[in-house]
């Protein structure tokens, strides 16, 4: 499914036109983004958990040259569905 077919889907399901949906999406994105900028984690009620986790630095051996390689931290977006949502995909 992709952008625009959610939107219709989300319009169709909310009885709102698909401009007014598309900007709601879009500011629920944004304040989702804006929210993990800060490191916190997010919980959505029945649907799950986003969070913003730091990784490490390590180091990488290349598999063809047997060089090393010191891999630099980096943050990564994680996500956890909640009971409501795993209950869904069963």
């Amino acid at each position: 499914m992709n952008n625009k077919d959610f939107i219709a889907a989300l319009s169709a399901r909310t009885g709102l036109t698909a401009a007014r949906t598309s900007k709601l999406t879009a500011a629920l994105a944004r304040t989702i983004a804006d929210r993990l900028d800060d490191e916190t984690a997010l919980t959505v009620q029945g649907f799950g958990t986003f969070e913003v986790r730091k990784k490490q630095e390590r180091i990488m051996v290349s598999p063809t040259t047997g060089k090393r390689r010191l891999i630099p931290p980096k943050l990564v977006l994680t996500f956890r569905p909640g009971t409501g949502l795993k209950d869904k995909l069963k």
